[in-house]
């Protein structure tokens, strides 16, 4: 098993928590890590109909038959369970007695907020990141290969191509929690969204433009977009608010948390493909924004980043608060550094003043240095910069 960098905020919640929720896309790794970590309890998936069918017609005896405590699987399948958790675990009052994992914020994450609250520490797990991978000695030695491939550990523990896994993926997704979550009756039209979602990360969010491109109205564009929220397979990036004198764009950007899934609902077949690709610099983008965000959730933090931009095109990729004061990073998937990728941070710092810490270049080349006070990183050092944050 590659090492997860979530391991120790797992333990350290379980030790603060009666519950420990492990959230996540699907084959995100949550069930190999909940099972790693309490190997000494018992194992049951709500995924097996037998189980799924005691726990829902007899939510006490189910649990009754823990009294040590145990991993329960796939949790939001019986979110009646919930409710009788919480009288369970106040009465033993111990911590770290029950792990659940789910896939779904929407069953899980509303129930635990209606009846645990307070008794459950969370965690969101991602696909894996570049330190864990690096740290794994698994880090492809191509960045194109790496955006073709992305995190999730299938593609690193099974002898499997993106282009024999991802549509597999996909159409499992699709069958599995769509048709949970959302009443969609033409599964092909929702296929049609997420590809037209996956032809806009790196982009600011345009519903009205995303809803006529696939043909249906606002209201199921923006239902559609929860969904793909709530299954962690994208992210809304928020503009940071303040405006430095500036009037800003208050949109979103949308991007994919995971670059492999991304390429593929792209057609992208191949890493040689991907090199001469329109998408490739917004898959970079993707890339290391979502390294930020893997990150944070591997500590138990929020996200917590913004970007900037302004009205007259001025823009900063990502933004994040460090002790009172902003962290500005520029993102290029170039491998040779431009010196004009250092204006967009010079004109923003220039705009923040004191606020400002000194910026961040990423860029896609092979050597980390610092120019004209711009600290710059290669793609392999994107979380060493992630880890900083």
């Amino acid at each position: 098993m590659i090492p997860r960098h979530a391991k120790e905020t797992a333990l350290r919640l379980a030790h603060g928590f009666p519950i420990l929720a492990i959230t996540g896309p699907r084959q995100s790794g949550k069930t190999t890590l909940a099972r790693m970590l309490f190997a000494d309890r018992p194992y049951v998936t709500l995924e097996d109909p037998d189980q799924r069918e005691l726990a829902l017609a007899d939510p006490r005896g189910f649990l009754a038959r823990f009294p040590d405590g145990a991993v329960i699987d796939e949790a939001q399948h019986g979110p009646e369970l919930m409710s009788y958790l919480q009288g369970l675990v106040d009465h033993r009052g111990r911590m770290g007695d029950f792990v659940l994992t789910g896939s779904q914020q929407f069953g899980l994450m509303s129930r635990i907020s209606q009846s645990l609250a307070g008794r459950v520490g969370r965690i969101e797990l991602l696909p894996f990141s570049i330190a864990e991978l690096a740290d794994a000695d698994l880090l492809p030695s191509n960045l194109d290969t790496l955006l073709w491939r992305g995190g999730f550990p299938p593609l690193y523990d099974r002898p499997l191509l993106p282009d024999d896994w991802f549509p597999n993926y996909i159409a499992t997704y699709l069958e599995r929690d769509v048709r949970q979550l959302l009443a969609v009756r033409d599964l092909a039209l929702f296929q049609r969204f997420v590809r037209l979602c996956a032809a806009r990360t790196g982009q600011l969010l345009n519903l009205s433009a995303l809803a006529n491109d696939c043909g249906v109205s606002h209201t199921t564009a923006r239902e559609w977009l929860s969904v793909l929220e709530a299954s962690y397979l994208i992210l809304l990036l928020p503009p940071y608010h303040r405006n430095f004198g500036k009037r800003l764009v208050k949109t979103p950007k949308l991007y994919f948390l995971d670059t492999g899934l991304a390429a593929a609902l792209l057609g992208i077949k191949d890493s040689a493909m991907l090199n001469i690709h329109p998408q490739r610099g917004a898959l970079f983008e993707t890339l290391a924004v979502g390294e930020f965000v893997k990150q944070r959730f591997n500590n138990g933090r929020p996200a917590g980043l913004y970007f900037w931009r302004d009205n007259t095109g001025h823009e900063i990729d990502l933004l994040f608060e460090v002790g009172g004061r902003l962290q500005g990073i520029e993102i290029k998937s170039g491998a040779t550094l431009v010196r004009d990728w250092l204006k967009g941070l010079t004109k923003w710092q220039t705009l923040a003043g004191e606020q400002a810490l000194p910026g961040w270049l990423i860029y896609g080349g092979d050597e980390t240095y610092s120019r004209e006070g711009i600290k710059v990183f290669d793609w392999r050092s994107l979380g060493e910069a992630a880890q900083q944050n």
